[in-house]
């Protein structure tokens, strides 16, 4: 199914700013936290909004590529965030835009067991493997993020131009 015949939400800036804010929201209380590890990419910007929130400083990365397309659930770790690592994630937040399948989500929990695990959207098949969201999405459904898109002109319904 193309993104065009597929139910999709389209979430603006503002959308997934209030959203992460929402996150902060239910994470200021279970602290206090050693930093945040950013699951890369669809992590970076939440994990950016959530540090400014939160007052945190230590800001690392864990970089998972899958490749699902090719293979069911091949996995590649391409960095991992060491003083995390060395604590099993106790402490530490890792933070996502979406856990989808839940492939990603379970490999970091794997490497981070100890961590709290904090996404801003959840669908079903993987949000068993989030301790804090704040949205359920179908699974069926595409998010288009902010950072996937851009605005551009579209003609009126009833042609010609405004």
């Amino acid at each position: 199914m193309s993104l065009t015949e597929q139910e999709h939400s389209i979430v603006t800036w503002a959308d997934f700013h209030r959203d992460t804010r929402k996150l902060v929201r239910k994470l200021m209380d279970m602290g206090p936290w050693e930093g945040i590890v950013a699951l890369t990419r669809g992590g970076l910007v939440p994990a950016a909004i959530v540090a400014r929130e939160m007052g945190i400083r230590v800001v690392d990365t864990l970089c998972i590529t899958t490749y699902e397309e090719m293979q069911q659930g091949t996995l590649s770790v391409l960095k991992t965030p060491d003083a995390a690592l060395a604590a099993k994630g106790e402490g530490w937040l890792i933070i996502d835009d979406l856990v989808d399948t839940g492939t990603t989500a379970r490999e970091a929990r794997r490497l981070l067991p100890e961590a709290c695990f904090a996404v801003v959207y959840a669908k079903p098949q993987g949000r068993e493997t989030a301790d804090v969201f704040v949205h359920d999405i179908p699974q069926d459904e595409w998010v288009v993020f902010p950072w996937d898109s851009a605005p551009q002109y579209i003609s009126p319904l009833g042609g010609g131009r405004d």
